[in-house]
């Protein structure tokens, strides 16, 4: 166990009373606490991310070997075509893959976490699917300008997160109950998208089919800024209540003998979950599976007994960022396996017009990764 601490320096005739008072974040004293191998975990997402960032950056319909990509970054010089490509397409989709992840990572383990179900997270209980129906209402009433439709999917989501929690509430905040809820309400959701979509016109459905799907194609440095200001909103209050959640996964009746307050900590812990998660779907659509995933891959992989907000967020970036990678070359490989073997007929154009939106690759592998799950769970009785 490493600890991390950060005092104020002592005032006149404090003494030993002052070093026995509890630490207070308010007071001027700040603590970290983790678990060496969690932190070895999260800097182990971390630096994957970063080095796939840099994958993404050389590899592409244009290959951008590392030294022009170095040129192009840090000086803003080399040819004309790969610092284009580098500074105006890649980079910011990349960014974006890495603050989009760990927001959902870090959503994932809050719903995990208060709910005590490792299937409750934002995508599963129907808030990403509250968040597109918001999203969709923007785009077919308003025509769906980028401020607009993040505004719409916050507010979409927020909405879901209430109907989901005051349905889900009746003697005590259940997981299995929230979980079975929100499977409802995302059909019920889902449902209403689908209508919504035979209502409008064929650019506006266009337009929301593609958001829909969950893609970080097209997204620039505007999309990048605002989610880089909503997690430096978002971040310090969410890891100042990380504390209060590992101690009340321990039991309501305990965390309160520690002094927590249960409800209050739960009721902003759960905002916050909403946040991070509607300013993600807001960001790049509704993604599914990273949520689900990365807060049980980092508690797996760090060997740790609850879950971990920080790892948590590492995790779903380099998740996410392994996703948008895999799903940006998904058509040059096959247009390569076209060439050596013969695979399937692949047209060139098909590689440059059409880029695979991440959330399918994602649905993919969050698929697997549920059926995985619920045959491990076989025979035990819970969900």
């Amino acid at each position: 166990m490493t600890t991390t601490e950060i005092r104020p320096a002592p005032e006149a005739g404090g003494g030993a009373s002052d070093a026995a008072r509890p630490v207070r974040w308010w007071s001027g004293r700040v603590s970290f606490r983790m678990h060496r191998r969690t932190a070895l975990v999260s800097g182990g997402a971390l630096l994957l991310a970063a080095l796939l960032l840099l994958v993404s950056l050389c590899v592409g319909s244009y290959p951008v070997p590392v030294p022009d990509v170095a040129r192009a970054l840090f000086y803003g010089t080399g040819d004309r075509l790969a610092v284009h490509f580098v500074n105006q397409e890649r980079l910011p989709q990349a960014l974006l893959a890495i603050l989009v992840g760990g927001a959902l990572g870090m959503s994932g383990a809050i719903f995990q976490s208060v709910s005590r179900n490792a299937l409750a997270s934002p995508d599963v209980i129907g808030f990403n699917s509250g968040a597109a129906t918001g999203a969709i209402l923007v785009i077919v009433t308003f025509g769906g300008a980028a401020a607009s439709v993040a505004a719409g999917a916050i507010v979409g989501g927020l909405v879901t997160a209430l109907l989901v929690s005051v349905l889900a509430s009746r003697g005590g905040l259940q997981g299995i109950r929230l979980v079975l809820i929100g499977l409802g309400v995302t059909a019920m959701l889902g449902s209403v998208n689908s209508y919504l979509l035979t209502r409008s016109s064929l650019n506006d459905a266009q337009n929301a089919h593609i958001w829909l799907v969950g893609t970080l194609n097209g997204r620039g440095w505007s999309s990048v800024q605002i989610m880089a200001a909503a997690l430096v909103l978002l971040l310090p209050p969410v890891l100042l209540f990380g504390r209060r959640l590992r101690m009340m996964e321990l039991g309501d009746d305990l965390a309160t003998g520690l002094g927590v307050r249960v409800n209050r900590s739960r009721i902003a812990l759960t905002v916050l979950g909403i946040g991070l998660c509607g300013v993600a779907v807001a960001s790049a659509g509704p993604i599914p599976f990273i949520a689900l995933a990365a807060p049980q891959i980092a508690a797996m992989v760090g060997r740790s007994p609850g879950v971990s907000l920080v790892s948590a967020g590492a995790v779903g970036a380099g998740l996410l960022s392994a996703a948008h990678l895999a799903s940006s070359q998904f058509f040059s490989a096959l247009v390569w396996a076209d060439r050596q073997v013969g695979w399937a007929r692949v047209v060139e154009e098909s590689q440059r017009n059409n880029l695979l939106p991440v959330g399918v690759t994602t649905a993919v592998l969050g698929g697997a990764y549920l059926a995985w799950v619920l045959f491990k769970r076989r025979g035990t009785g819970t969900a």
